[in-house]
């Protein structure tokens, strides 16, 4: 009688869990997306027999933005007012056990207990999640075990969700060319002019992805200059009307030394772009925006930069985009020439003795003709006589084709095909 008191006593108050763990049924699943199906597993060891009212799960998601004094603490007269914004975009919850009709707890025997879970992520567009200084739009799904006189307990698991972008729309296969000149120097004593151009093929880009960089620096001052370039991300937070941004490098490289007068190109120099947040443009709050700077180092003046907009998506170039994302730079150098299909067979070049005429021929007759004693090889001097070349030299280039007829007809039959 007194065992089945104590455990009455435990399963009214003191039913004790050894554990509470929640485990998705695909644990090597990286990231969700709108739509897809979340499912898994909430598994509950009990020391004892333990009394519940109900065991549910829930999952959320909403993106926060704030900074300033907590919402808690007293703001001084003139003292800085906290920002906090907050949009929610997943809010699912389920029971996996509940008492039945009229009885107010179960009661779950001493062992492991496994309750399976499956919902679906909503349809529209979820953001992406990210953490920031200001902010963080963040997702997870947890598990409550309401008791009778024992405060609930609980296990929450991140769920990482991404906003897929794809590379391949027209708007990312566009290239992005800008140009800038900055005049070196102090009021009017100027050194001279640093002009930089700068492109990339495309605007979108993923994550490994090396970025082809073709600039040309022309460097008319009077000192020595570096051209950098480097991938920068944008933070930008809202809250009550204010606004917060951050800003950070994430990748760079550096080229050479540009002496006065002298000029450099960079014929697809490479940046590649390591592991980070895709861009986030859906989101009302908190944006995560790229760009690529081109840059010039200027001892003793301010740098020469070009910003070129970046978006960094998830799937990536299919190579089957726009043919004018694949064109190289062309800022001086006109590479047009090699989109020209070569003949098959090239034409072999014009035989001397087809531009002398019958006459110049019979009269440029050898000089040192065989003596007429000789007969067969064996009488050959021990050293070889080698005809002197009296031919007239090949014709002049000349523009003015001689034979038009015969050109016309040659185009006719192997015309020239163009790579558009």
């Amino acid at each position: 009688m007194g065992g089945e008191a104590r455990s009455t006593a435990a399963v009214g108050f003191e039913g004790r869990v050894k554990s509470l763990g929640l485990v998705f049924e695909d644990e090597r699943k990286g990231c969700y997306s709108s739509g897809e199906t979340v499912a898994g597993h909430v598994l509950l060891e009990a020391a004892e027999p333990v009394a519940l009212r109900a065991l549910r799960l829930e999952a959320q998601g909403r993106a926060t933005a704030a900074w300033g004094p907590s919402a808690g603490a007293r703001v001084s007269a003139g003292g800085a007012v906290p920002a906090a914004s907050e949009v929610e975009y997943l809010n699912v919850r389920l029971s996996l056990r509940e008492p039945p009709a009229g009885e107010g707890i179960i009661l779950l025997q001493p062992g492991k207990h496994e309750f399976p879970f499956r919902f679906q992520l909503p349809s529209e567009p979820l953001v992406t999640s990210f953490t920031g200084k200001y902010g963080s739009i963040q997702y997870s799904v947890r598990a409550v075990l309401e008791r009778p006189m024992v405060p609930d307990q609980s296990v929450r698991r991140e769920l990482q969700v991404v906003s897929h972008v794809n590379v391949n729309t027209p708007a990312l296969l566009t290239p992005v060319l800008k140009t800038q000149e900055k005049m070196v120097g102090c009021w009017f004593f100027t050194s001279g002019p640093v002009s930089l151009s700068a492109k990339i093929e495309r605007k979108g880009y993923c994550n490994g992805e090396a970025i082809p960089i073709y600039a040309e620096i022309e460097n008319c001052s009077s000192r020595l200059i570096v051209p950098k370039a480097a991938i920068y991300q944008t933070q930008t937070y809202l809250a009550s009307g204010k606004t917060k941004t951050v800003r950070h490098m994430v990748a760079n490289v550096r080229g050479n030394h540009i002496a006065s007068g002298s000029t450099d190109t960079w014929n697809g120099k490479t940046l590649k772009i390591p592991p980070v947040t895709p861009s986030i443009l859906d989101c009302c709050i908190i944006r995560v925006d790229y760009s690529l700077a081109v840059y010039i180092h200027i001892p003793g003046a301010k740098k020469l930069m070009l910003e070129l907009p970046l978006v960094i998506g998830t799937i990536p170039y299919n190579g089957f985009g726009s043919r004018n994302s694949s064109v190289a730079s062309q800022f001086s150098m006109d590479m047009s020439w090699l989109t020209l299909t070569l003949p098959e067979q090239p034409e072999a070049p014009p035989n001397y003795a087809d531009v002398v005429s019958e006459e110049e021929f019979s009269r440029h007759v050898p000089p040192y003709p065989r003596p007429p004693d000789c007969e067969g090889e064996a009488c050959c001097p021990m050293f070889a006589c080698i005809q002197e070349f009296r031919f007239q030299p090949p014709p002049l280039y000349s523009e003015i084709d001689p034979h038009p007829a015969d050109l016309e007809e040659t185009q006719e039959t192997q015309p020239v095909s163009f790579i558009l």
